[in-house]
């Protein structure tokens, strides 16, 4: 079950930065890998997601919030999970690989 007392509140203000982010109208599929996914199909979605993130004018903020939340899944701010992870810290990187 997700944590969602790490999440920012309802106001708008918390969530106004995703209303200008350059992914707004391209889906999920393109930054959130799906089930099963590996090897070089993995790190051209990847890529192409890191793409988008490298001109869009939220970025930071978008990374802010996936570390701030310990987002678990998916490219935000232009970052993988694994990267996020490693940011993170070494021992939170490896529990999170024992999952």
């Amino acid at each position: 079950m997700t944590d969602v007392s790490r999440l920012p509140g309802a106001t708008h203000h918390s969530w106004q930065w995703q209303s200008r982010a350059a992914c707004r109208d391209l889906g999920t599929g393109r930054f959130f890998h799906p089930a099963g996914e590996r090897g070089e199909d993995r790190e051209e979605r990847d890529a192409a997601a890191k793409r988008v993130c490298a001109g869009c004018p939220v970025r930071t903020a978008c990374l802010e919030h996936a570390l701030q939340t310990r987002e678990p899944f998916g490219v935000w701010g232009g970052l993988t999970e694994e990267e996020r992870r490693a940011l993170s810290g070494p021992a939170e990187a490896a529990l999170a690989g024992r999952h």
